[in-house]
């Protein structure tokens, strides 16, 4: 007979998902109603309200989609792109990368912005992109590379769109409340992220908001979106404030009730007070890797607090590094992707993960492994 699946406890420390805290596990488990029920309407409203804080905007259409971050973005891509536009992309890494698929699937004409990887996207090849393509209609980016923990100035390159008239979608998934995300001050129209990183929830959902221009694109498009899902035409007949809720898809409800929790636990610790924590878990991290030899992939500058990619020494074996620290220490890191598959840990400090313990508990296990 089979039995009940019980899962190893682990300390996760990689790219995400992130550990998630009692109290949202808990939240988790709460009676399941229904997701035209009046009750679940409220939780809602209050759901978007807070994902307004965290992306420090004043958007309407901020909520979360009924699936992961993948979604998330493919949603801003269907909903935005139509055939024949032009869309600059910049690919750093493999999810700049992911937005390119996103812009051919859509029948939307790409302007690829090329960077190595571990580098941040380059304002002056932005630049030079719009000048060469005035008839660019959008810029798309990704504000935190997960391949890398290389991290943009998504201000100025938000302020570039801007300047040419153009659209920007951008990725958030691991910056949005671990390190400042400000979509009214830097004018992003688009934006996406997912609920396992520094929320600290359980995967499964994608915060999005979209701004008022990017809403007068979507109502003046040309061609249906693609997707049926996805389209924010049908999607808002649920997500909407005002008048009755209408039947678009069963929620999610009980992923719902946790990411409720998830942003009630960040109001209460305050949005700029999770932005410092990760910062300090960083740079303590920083320091015991340095100690141990370890050198970081992106130049400080650049460098994203929450996820912190390090060269893997000459003659060590790092899967079997990585497997090591699974199997004796319950702890999880992660591998390279794409062009640094064997080459670089990433070691995630997201959400509740971002602690002095498990700091000093990686910095540890490492030394036990690598000496």
């Amino acid at each position: 007979m089979t039995v009940p699946f019980i899962p190893p406890r682990r300390i996760l420390m990689g790219p995400g998902p992130s550990d998630v805290p009692q109290r949202v596990l808990d939240a988790m488990a709460r009676p399941t109603i229904g997701h035209l029920d009046p009750a679940f309407v409220d939780l809602m409203e209050e759901i978007k309200a807070m994902l307004r804080m965290a992306f420090q905007t004043q958007n309407a259409l901020t909520f979360p989609v009924s699936a992961p971050g993948s979604a998330g973005m493919e949603m801003c891509f269907v909903n935005l792109v139509e055939p024949g536009d032009k869309v600059i992309v910049c690919r750093n890494g493999v999810f700049g990368g992911r937005m390119l698929e996103n812009v051919k699937r859509t029948g939307g004409v790409p302007v690829v912005v090329d960077d190595a990887w571990g580098q941040p996207v380059d304002p002056q090849k932005v630049r030079d992109a719009f000048k060469s393509n005035p008839d660019a209609r959008v810029l798309a980016f990704v504000h935190a590379e997960t391949s890398t923990g290389a991290q943009s100035d998504a201000a100025t390159l938000a302020g570039i769109a801007q300047a040419h008239g153009a659209l920007t979608i951008m990725d958030c998934v691991t910056s949005l409340a671990g390190t400042p995300v400000r979509l009214d001050a830097w004018g992003i129209d688009a934006a996406y992220s997912g609920s396992q990183k520094c929320l600290s929830c359980t995967p499964g959902l994608a915060p999005v908001s979209f701004s008022e221009k990017a809403i007068a694109k979507i109502q003046s498009r040309k061609t249906p979106v693609q997707s049926w899902f996805l389209d924010l035409n049908l999607v808002l007949g649920y997500w909407q404030s005002a008048g009755k809720r209408t039947y678009h898809h069963t929620a999610p409800i009980n992923p719902m009730y946790g990411l409720h929790e998830a942003l009630v636990m960040l109001e209460e610790e305050g949005l700029e007070n999770a932005w410092a924590r990760h910062r300090a878990m960083h740079e303590a991290l920083r320091a015991g890797l340095e100690n141990l030899g370890l050198k970081y992939v992106v130049d400080e500058a650049a460098r994203l607090p929450q996820l912190n990619s390090v060269f893997v020494p000459a003659g060590v074996d790092e899967a079997a590094v990585r497997t090591r620290l699974l199997n004796e220490f319950n702890l999880e890191i992660g591998a390279g992707l794409g062009d640094m598959a064997g080459k670089i840990w990433r070691i995630g400090l997201m959400g509740y993960s971002a602690r002095q313990s498990n700091v000093d508990f990686c910095l540890q296990a490492l030394h036990t492994c690598l000496r």
